[in-house]
């Protein structure tokens, strides 16, 4: 079965969403909600979590979320699973609450974080419940107005950051940031996630790729690591006929074997490219593999090439 990717690291950046299992409520009486909410305090207080901004719905909810000490995996058990308790006892059921596994989008937080704060309190609003964010009860939208004394575990400087240093004016022109787009059509800033994982510039996701996830062995139950570690074939044959000569046999060869062993992609789509079956790709690939064990001087050009394009 499909895994999600996890990536975690200090002071990473998570657009949370979790999901009744079936799509049933997960909230039905304020007590339920209040009672989340005090989980979110608590992973707060012992996990170190950083709460930006939240959006419970009566089948899923939103977080905006950051973790300092790089445990999202703790903090998120923490969370659904004391309230999955919580609400098992409750109701005298036995069984999973939540919708398999949480969905965590790494971000880029000074490129999306105050998007997805409007994004995430807009919810209601677009569900139909209210006609305004600030009269959705389940939300953190009405703590940024300031119409209402803030949770201490809610940390809303860092979005109210970009609008003003004076909270007041902060506070006004977020507010006129997130109406802005009431009544509107507007993309979700999340369409734009690479491998279902990542939200943010080339820049970013080169930068988390290579810090956290070259070393990472492709794994057939995690598609999106598969997804994030692909390679351009026609990258890989460019910087192949710069260094071995663009009509020799042999680098056709290295061609098919570095697209095989380092580009992510399926043996059909390498196959497809250069014209063979999926089988032929693989015999073409070990073939290649014990020309390079005895030509030390053809090994040390595939090496470069692979230094390159970064693929180890």
């Amino acid at each position: 079965m499909a895994r999600p990717l996890r990536i975690e690291y200090p002071d990473a950046f998570y657009h949370i969403t979790s999901r009744g299992n079936e799509q049933q409520n997960i909230f039905k009486s304020d007590r339920d909600y209040e009672r989340f909410l005090t989980y979110l305090e608590t992973s707060v207080q012992r996990y170190r979590a950083i709460i930006h901004a939240y959006c419970l719905m009566n089948n899923h909810y939103h977080l905006l979320l950051e973790t300092p000490m790089g445990n999202l995996s703790q903090i998120m058990r923490h969370i659904n699973g004391a309230y999955t308790t919580y609400y098992n006892t409750k109701r005298q059921r036995a069984g999973h609450l939540f919708q398999g596994r949480y969905k965590a989008i790494l971000i880029e937080a000074d490129e999306y974080a105050e998007e997805l704060s409007r994004y995430i309190h807009l919810n209601p609003v677009r569900a139909g419940i209210v006609g305004k964010p600030e009269e959705y009860q389940w939300s953190s939208y009405q703590y940024y107005t300031g119409k209402k004394h803030t949770h201490k575990w809610l940390t809303k400087e860092y979005i109210l950051g970009y609008f003003g240093k004076e909270t007041t004016t902060a506070q006004k022109k977020y507010i006129a940031f997130v109406n802005a787009l009431i009544g509107k059509k507007y993309d979700n800033p999340l369409k734009e996630t690479v491998a279902s994982t990542i939200l943010g510039d080339k820049g970013f996701v080169d930068e988390i790729k290579e810090k956290y996830l070259n070393n990472k062995k492709t794994d057939r139950n995690l598609p999106a690591l598969r997804e994030l570690k692909k390679t351009n074939i026609e990258e890989i044959i460019g910087e192949v006929e710069i260094m071995l000569g663009k009509n020799e046999a042999i680098s056709r060869k290295a061609g098919i074997y570095l697209s095989h062993r380092y580009s992510g992609r399926w043996l059909r789509e390498i196959g497809e490219y250069f014209g063979i079956g999926e089988s032929a790709v693989s015999q073409e690939s070990r073939r290649f593999r014990l020309i390079l064990d005895k030509d030390k001087k053809l090994n040390k050009k595939v090496e470069d090439i692979c230094k390159r394009l970064k693929l180890v």
